[in-house]
């Protein structure tokens, strides 16, 4: 596997939330720089040395909501 995509969301309650596509890692910190290192993390406990992604790609996701 080349690379592991997080889609990335600011969380209601402050900080930020990443969820894996396509697998079942979630990961929550209080700044981006905190996520990526707790997303590191999740990804290394997530795959065997053999499946391990080259690339983590965090896409920040922002809703915006216009009223009219």
């Amino acid at each position: 596997m080349q690379e592991i995509i997080f889609l990335v969301e600011e969380a209601s309650e402050g900080g930020y939330e990443a969820k894996a596509v396509g697998y079942s890692i979630y990961s929550e910190a209080d700044t981006m720089k905190e996520l990526r290192e707790v997303v590191k993390d999740a990804v290394r406990t997530h795959f065997d040395e053999k499946d391990m992604p080259k690339l983590i790609r965090l896409h920040l996701v922002k809703d915006e909501v216009i009223a009219v």
